[in-house]
């Protein structure tokens, strides 16, 4: 088991393994996807505090149960993701290929919110799992406060030994500089042995930049109910609740067929999709291989040419240290051809 699992995360997964979705869509889903709008609540609160902790709760949001033994498509280079639910715009772009790096561009023009987050996976086996690090700089701006707050992402432990499973790990830090405040946060899981730790647990706490010193502590399982404590008048308060988070999901519909790019994500997977849904495996291997030799013929046109690919919608750039950054071009999301019903 440990031995065919390790080569099922290295190797191009056969279509019998893969959700039919795209890792793009799957990134978007932890923003668009939401039963209740958390991301607003971080705008609307009165008090830097009251945002900051908002903040913090929206980022633990973000988080979805990971599916053990099955994978989302790997994007292709240049492939889109352009989704709306009200007034939230987003549009991601999968800006490099090797290495994979996606980029998202999220805003809401009536709130005055803008995120920006590039996103890189790097692999790493220890022996018992895959940790799968998540590097890249989440950006979250509250224009209208001007707030900017920064973060960075758990990483995604894939278990091979003892037993097989898939969790989120490690620790996330968020930043604000203009209220000079940040966050710790912990996300845990059971031991090797599964005889100490909580499942899917997080456990942080909120400090002054300045002192350092604690002012709120949280306690919880992000798959279901976090508490904070109020370390000076030892209030506590449910910050967030994942049953909100989870329940009344809508599935995206195509609000105008003729705005749909050729490089959607839904686009470019459609016949694998709806040859996976079917169960037809010999019709999604030839759709698979389709896309993946049409990506191979224009990487050889390209280099015939002399030509470097150029992003659409991101400017890219990667410093000394091989960390990838990326801008938007244009400030704002315009509204999607692919809409999130309210109701």
């Amino acid at each position: 088991m440990g031995i065919s699992m390790w080569v099922l995360l290295f190797v191009q997964l056969p279509p019998l393994f893969n959700l039919p979705k795209s890792h793009l869509q799957c990134y978007g889903e932890t923003v668009y996807c939401m039963g209740t709008d958390m991301l607003s609540r971080c705008n609307q609160a009165d008090s830097p505090m009251d945002r900051f902790i908002s903040v913090v709760a929206w980022n633990i949001s973000t988080l979805r149960p990971p599916i053990f033994g099955f994978a989302p498509y790997n994007p292709i280079l240049g492939e889109t993701h352009h989704v709306s639910r009200a007034n939230l715009n987003v549009l991601l772009e999968q800006i490099s290929h090797h290495p994979p790096v996606s980029a998202l561009h999220a805003t809401d023009e009536k709130q005055k919110i803008q995120l920006i987050w590039c996103q890189q996976c790097v692999p790493k086996f220890n022996g018992i799992a895959v940790v799968n690090e998540v590097r890249g700089k989440r950006q979250l701006k509250l224009l209208s406060r001007g707030e900017t707050y920064e973060m960075n992402s758990p990483n995604l432990l894939i278990r091979i030994l003892p037993t097989p499973g898939v969790d989120w790990d490690g620790d996330v830090r968020i930043r604000c500089p203009e209220n000079c405040l940040e966050a710790e946060l912990h996300y845990g899981r059971k031991s090797f042995l599964g005889l100490r730790g909580s499942h899917r647990s997080v456990k942080g706490k909120i400090l002054e930049t300045s002192t350092k010193r604690t002012l709120f502590e949280f306690n919880g399982n992000w798959d279901r109910t976090v508490t904070m404590k109020d370390n000076t008048s030892g209030k506590l308060t449910v910050i967030y609740n994942a049953e909100e988070v989870y329940s009344g999901l809508k599935t995206p519909i195509v609000n105008d067929l003729q705005g749909v790019r050729s490089t959607e994500s839904a686009a470019v997977w459609s016949e694998l999709s709806e040859a996976l849904m079917r169960h037809d495996w010999e019709k999604a291997n030839e759709a698979k291989n389709a896309v993946e030799e049409k990506q191979r013929e224009l990487l050889r046109e390209r280099e015939s040419k002399g030509e470097t690919w150029v992003p659409q919608h991101f400017t890219l750039t990667r410093n000394k240290d091989g960390v990838w950054d990326c801008l938007p071009i244009h400030q704002w999301v315009p509204p999607a051809p692919i809409i999130v019903p309210l109701s």
